[in-house]
């Protein structure tokens, strides 16, 4: 299978419950991976919207809508991302120096500060899928995909050159540097022009603070980790989503 082609299977290999077996996983694969994925953020956003729109049709209230669409991301991903919200906010709540840092995310259990940023992103997402929901089925579908979708185009800012992974192994040591720098803001310029036309002025407007919370974060991140690692990637996709639906959700 050539390099595009194993880079295509294995973004949807990794990032969803798909049954589709990657044929490689290597540092150039997954660098493909990191390019297309965004992709794959379009196609599941797009069903979490559709699935919100449904419940609410049936008569259920807008927040049980985009609670249970939440919940079906969540599982379509195997709540890898959100995992990696969990164990971000768990080791950078340590305050302790990297090696501590990194010892509290590797920790499987789950401490408060997880619990807490867990509780607060699922229920602003919940809350503004339920809200889109309820302005009808494209406005629904399109917010969606493109909420998801600049949530994985963060992965390349995260991925992008110059930047070391924190822990020799893991998915950040296999795609850290892998990414020119304008890969990230080349998807957010192409999905927030692609939603405007059903969206208007909330498409670009969500990009662009999507993009501020990424740099903000992966900043930090690598200040205190001194690199990159895998949980730094879901983290950034939760909340760049989180960023992009609150602006598309209001009224």
């Amino acid at each position: 299978m050539s390099r595009i082609g194993a880079g295509v299977a294995l973004a949807v290999a990794m990032f969803t419950v798909a049954p589709v077996r990657a044929s490689r996983i290597d540092r150039a694969a997954a660098g493909v991976a990191l390019v297309v994925v965004p992709l794959v953020g379009v196609v599941l956003g797009a069903l979490l919207g559709a699935s919100a729109t449904g419940l609410v049709a049936l008569g259920a209230p807008a927040l049980l809508g985009g609670l249970v669409a939440v919940g079906l991301g969540a599982a379509a991903t195997r709540g890898l991302h959100l995992d990696g919200l969990a164990d971000l906010a768990d080791g950078l709540g340590s305050h302790g120096d990297p090696a501590r840092t990194l010892a509290v995310m590797r920790d499987p259990g789950t401490g408060a500060f997880a619990v807490v940023w867990l509780v607060v992103v699922i229920g602003v997402q919940a809350t503004a899928v339920g809200a889109l929901a309820d302005r009808g089925l494209l406005i629904a579908v399109v917010a969606g995909a493109l909420a998801l979708a600049l949530g994985r185009a963060a992965f390349a800012w995260v991925a992008r050159r110059g930047v070391p992974a924190a822990s020799p192994d893991g998915l950040g040591a296999l795609v850290a540097g892998t990414q020119p720098a304008w890969v990230a803001p080349a998807w957010a310029v192409v999905l927030a022009a692609g939603a405007s036309p059903v969206l208007g002025w909330r498409a670009p407007v969500a990009a662009v603070l999507a993009a501020v919370v990424v740099v903000l974060v992966a900043a930090h991140a690598r200040r205190r980790l001194g690199g990159v690692s895998g949980d730094v990637f879901g983290a950034c996709a939760e909340l760049a989503a989180t960023a992009a639906l609150i602006v598309l959700a209001t009224a």
